[in-house]
């Protein structure tokens, strides 16, 4: 009897010591940046986050990050991605105004929303409730979903400071697809996409006459060099993801992909919009006065921006819910009340 028994618990013990003597595998991730790594939003934004990540996963997850476009174009990220060329990537959504459409809403100018992580709680909420802003990804996962707070005005040193919407006519301007052309345009400016890293030497060489943009690509970017002339109107909030390759994700082990999520989905899209951007302001201040340099702020009066919202606020609300709707999206002024309610109660 020993002698049959003797052969199958060596077996079983030699089973549970190779099962014990495994270790956890671990994953690596490699990730695709558009951004320096020494600008505002990745110093306190990105690599933190990719900290948090390691720490979740307690050392399991490594994430190698391609900053300043070495791996792939900011404004080919999205396709990027999906190919695998990198497994995660920082995703301008308005690089590509035709890809999430209904997302679009979180851009609709002069919305309520007043910092980044406002928005990004709003936007993640939104992707949560709604299966037809899930969709819109599709081959993408989201990892976070995020804002800018609202963009403003700058313009380059040649031109003059605008303070009114008559200032605005016929000059060339910056913005994101989407609803921000239509809203340059009912303000009487010239809209035109650009990715930001080209954006120094459009305004130095007067190819631009400005842009819409929040502190941290001034910062990023040194805009603050050839733009100097800065307008603060609430145009419109710019909203990024951070972009995965879907099936790459699904096929990590469930311990990490659990990790992985646990400091980003809401609780991430609001610390990439706070770190990201609401902290931004104070990190041009120091860089402006390092070097010597004098912004010529303009904050517009309520009245003269009511103007500006009058035309170009609500009435392409209703322009946008339209469109969406003709394209068969029904749940596109569900989807607009519930950003402006998410909006307004923390206001």
């Amino acid at each position: 009897m020993i002698r049959k028994l003797l052969p199958a618990a060596l077996a079983m013990a030699a089973a549970l010591a190779l099962t014990t003597a495994v270790p956890a595998q671990e994953v690596k991730l490699t990730l695709a940046d558009q951004n320096s790594p020494t600008g505002w939003g990745p110093s306190h934004a990105l690599y933190p986050w990719v900290k948090q990540v390691e720490e979740a996963s307690k050392g399991k997850i490594k994430i190698e990050v391609f900053a300043s476009q070495t791996l792939i174009k900011g404004i080919d990220m999205w396709k990027g991605i999906k190919s695998g060329i990198a497994d995660i990537g920082w995703c301008v959504q308005g690089y590509w105004p035709e890809q999430t459409p209904l997302s679009d809403v979180m851009s609709l100018p002069f919305m309520p929303i007043k910092t980044a992580e406002q928005g990004g709680e709003i936007l993640w909420k939104l992707y949560e409730k709604f299966p037809s802003i899930q969709k819109e990804y599709g081959e993408i996962q989201p990892l976070v979903l995020y804002t800018t707070s609202p963009n403003f005005l700058i313009t380059a040193n040649s031109k003059k400071l605008v303070k009114t919407m008559e200032d605005l006519k016929g000059l060339k301007i910056r913005t994101l697809g989407g609803p921000p052309i239509e809203m340059a345009k009912a303000l009487g400016a010239s809209p035109a996409v650009l990715p930001m890293p080209d954006m120094y030497q459009a305004l130095d060489k007067g190819v631009f006459d400005g842009a819409a943009v929040p502190w941290e690509a001034i910062h990023g970017f040194r805009l603050y060099e050839v733009a100097r002339n800065i307008t603060m109107a609430p145009f419109y909030s710019s909203y990024f993801s951070l972009c995965a390759n879907r099936q790459k994700i699904q096929s990590l082990p469930k311990e990490a992909r659990d990790a992985l999520m646990s400091v980003s989905a809401l609780p991430g899209s609001k610390f990439w919009g706070k770190n990201f951007f609401d902290s931004a302001e104070g990190g041009v201040e120091e860089r402006v006065k390092a070097a010597g340099i004098t912004l010529n702020r303009y904050d517009v009066p309520t009245d003269e921006l009511a103007r500006w919202k009058k035309v170009a606020g609500e009435p392409i609300w209703e322009e946008w819910v339209k469109k969406m709707e003709g394209k068969g999206h029904k749940d596109a002024r569900d989807i607009l009340n519930t950003a402006l309610e998410l909006a307004n109660a923390k206001n």
